[in-house]
Parts: structure tokens; sequence; C-alpha cells
């Protein structure tokens, strides 16, 4: 367990704020000391978000931002600096995302995943880089995902975004980490959320398979994730740099061909 006041005085910002992954993460960041800065383009959902911050006794600004603007992420920047006159971490989280065939794929929708996963995650490390190079400290934690280095079938625009991401988070890793400023990233598998119960399990049957290929035996949480945030925020994490941390339960290792090699102690004829 981290101590309760180990992000006491810090500054966080956490786009896609709203719901899920983004919300867990910007309430556990609260619960360990952090005022946060939220960014999501729901403002409602933001100021609910807020509320749950403060209702914590931290402070919490809700900033309606659209991440593949770099103007409005420039802003966001801006308007936390200037409400908290600081920002020590910065977590790009948010996603989108269109599952379907890739013949389905138009250009349109290509663009809309490509400009807010890459691009919205490269101004929001430029403009909190910044603010962080100035001051010579700082962390930021890109969200990407555990396909983003093998790909899937139906995600070939979020794959190829989220790669991108990786890349450029170890470019800034080596790039900022020697002026004070760490860049990583988590890599999250099946996460159960109520977005992912509707798009990706909707039925018994298919949550049953996609379980099946977690050799850990369940699906990540939430608070997996934001646990992750956590460490890399803190002092705990202060020698990471560069760095993607998978957390999906050991689903990207494999599991199904090579399962069998369990049994076969069990049928196998005893030498003679």
């Amino acid at each position: 367990m981290f101590r309760d006041d180990i992000l006491k005085g810090t500054v966080a910002c956490v786009t896609g704020g709203g719901t899920g992954i983004g919300k867990a993460t910007a309430l556990t960041l609260a619960r360990y000391g952090a005022d946060v800065v939220l960014a999501a383009r729901d403002q409602t959902r933001l100021e609910a978000t807020a509320a749950e911050v403060r209702a914590l006794g931290r402070r919490a600004l809700a900033v309606a931002t659209d991440v593949s603007d770099p103007a409005q992420v420039k802003r966001l920047v801006a308007q936390g600096v200037a409400e908290f006159g600081r920002l020590d971490l910065y977590v790009n989280n948010a996603a989108a995302n269109f599952i379907r065939p890739t013949r389905m794929m138009t250009p349109v929708r290509w663009k809309t995943v490509v400009d807010i996963v890459l691009n919205g995650t490269f101004y929001g490390c430029l403009e909190a880089g910044k603010h962080m190079l100035e001051r010579g400290s700082g962390s930021i934690v890109n969200i990407v995902a555990a396909y983003a280095w093998t790909g899937a079938p139906g995600l070939a625009a979020s794959a190829s975004a989220k790669a991108g991401v990786v890349t450029l988070t170890r470019s800034l890793g080596a790039e900022w980490s020697g002026a004070g400023v760490r860049v990583n990233a988590i890599a999250p598998g099946l996460i159960d959320t109520p977005q992912t119960r509707e798009r990706l399990w909707p039925t018994d049957e298919m949550r049953a398979k996609l379980l099946g290929t977690v050799p850990m035996g369940r699906f990540g949480t939430e608070a997996d994730v934001a646990n992750l945030v956590v460490y890399l925020a803190s002092p705990m994490g202060s020698y990471v740099a560069g760095e993607v941390i998978t957390a999906d339960g050991a689903q990207h290792l494999g599991k199904g061909a090579l399962d069998m090699l369990g049994e076969l102690k069990a049928v196998r004829r005893p030498r003679p």
C-alpha cells in the first residue's frame, strides 16, 4: 500500500477524466493527496467527477477539452497552471475507437482515432512537458493498450495509433529524463468497465471466451490501472523512464496451444 499522503502537494491533469479509467485514476490520485485538473469533452460528467474529488478534500478543476485540437490542449495546461500554480503529473488517457473490420474503416474514422489517440497524446506531452521542463521535474503517463505490439483484428486504427504512442513514450523518456521529466506508459489489457462490458462482451458466452484468454483468470479493474499511475507519479517510480508497463494478467504472453503441456503428466506413459 502507498502512504496516504504520497502525492500530497502535487497537481495532476487527467484527460478522459469523466468516466472509466480516467475517472478512477483521478479519484485515486485525489485519495493519495493530489489536486486534479479534469479534461474531457463532456463538461457535465467532468463536473460530477470534480465534485467527487472535492468530497475527498482535494481541489478540482474541470475543463472541457477536445484533445485532438492543439489549441485546446494548450489552454487546458495553461488553465491548470493558472489555477494551481504548477503541474506535476499529466495523464494522457483520452481515447477513441471504432471496432470493426478494417475494410469497413473510413478515412474519416481512421483520422478521428489517430487525432485523439496519437496526436492528442503528443499535444499533451508537448504542452505539459514544456511546463515541467522549465520546472525541472514532472511525470507524464500515457495510457496505451497491450495490443499496441501485436495488433488485433478490428482494431487497426487504435492499435496503430497506440503503437505510435509507445514509441513516443520511449523517445521522450530518453530525451527528457535527464532534465527531470519522466515519461512512461501503461498498457492495460481487458479492463472490466461498463463500456467494455457493453462493447466487448455483451453476452455471457463472449465474456467466458475472452476470459479464457487471460492466464490470470480474471479481467482487470480500473484500480489496477490507477494504482500503476500512482506508482509512476510518485517517488517510488523515480528511476523509471521510457517504460511501458503491461497490465493484462499475462494475456499478451499467449494462452492456447501450449496449455495442454500442463496435462501431459496425467496422460503420458511411465518410463519402463
